[in-house]
């Protein structure tokens, strides 16, 4: 048996099919939000409190490609307390095999949001693609950056503190490799990659693919549901969740720590 133990499983197992994944992700914001849920006014709690290890990318210097602290970011991460719960038991599986999860971002300001959607992606997508314009673009945009919104019924997924991005390190040390840095806004990141072989792959491309069905199935287990653009990418209780878990309604709206 593998260092990895009895987690070899999910690092063996295929990934779901993501065409349906991003077909439903376009009309998630438009998927009801049940405010008689007794979770809807859950209170957002500090994740590092309840023993998850991580560092708030946008607050860092050492978050390539931007490599400056973004305007508007704080230090901490916070997320609700159903979803801190969940992400400790993903840890206690983890711990088996010598891993935990390292977060790189929960709970986002809006004006870190904004930043992203309105100024750095649809420059960074015209730079590479100077005739992407318009609807083109915004829709480019929006694969990876949810627009921003005080809309209580449609939140961008990281206001609602239900959305977390992260990946598995070994405890206390080096992260695995996942294929692209986080934040790599290009197919590259799309959660199932590496589930096609175009027949020039190489061993980082295999070890990537089966630590991307790790992080997959581990969360997958504790209910979160993963954006299929976004090896990083999981949340519980928002309305991208919903749609793709297939709930009736999401029961996190907009919140704050």
């Amino acid at each position: 048996m593998s260092i990895f133990g009895a987690l070899e499983e999910c690092r063996n197992t295929s990934l779901p099919d993501q065409v349906a994944a991003r077909t439903a992700k376009r009309n998630a914001r438009r998927h009801r939000i049940d405010r008689a849920n007794p979770l809807y006014d859950e209170a957002l709690v500090d994740l590092r409190r309840h023993g998850l290890a991580g560092e708030n990318y946008y607050h860092s210097l050492r978050n390539p490609p931007y490599w400056r602290r973004i305007e508007g970011s704080i230090p901490g991460l916070y997320g609700r307390g159903a979803v801190a719960a969940k992400l400790s038991a993903v840890n206690a599986r983890l711990a088996a095999a010598g891993l935990e999860l390292f977060l790189f971002d929960a709970w986002r300001p809006r004006a870190v949001q904004a930043y992203f959607h309105d100024i750095w992606m649809p420059a960074a997508l015209t730079a590479r693609d100077p005739a992407l314009t318009g609807a083109a673009l915004i829709r480019e945009v929006e694969n990876y950056w949810s627009a921003p919104t005080a809309d209580a019924a449609a939140p961008a997924p990281h206001e609602t503190g239900a959305a977390v991005d992260l990946t598995i390190r070994w405890i206390g040390g080096e992260t695995l490799w996942m294929g692209s840095l986080f934040d790599d806004v290009t197919p590259l990141a799309h959660r199932d990659r590496f589930e096609r072989d175009d027949g020039g792959w190489s061993f980082s491309d295999a070890e990537a693919r089966a630590n991307r069905r790790l992080l997959h199935w581990v969360m997958a287990a504790e209910g979160f549901a993963g954006h299929p653009n976004e090896w990083w990418h999981f949340s519980y209780g928002d309305q991208l969740w919903a749609v793709l878990s297939g709930a009736p309604a999401a029961f996190y709206g907009l919140g704050a720590p």
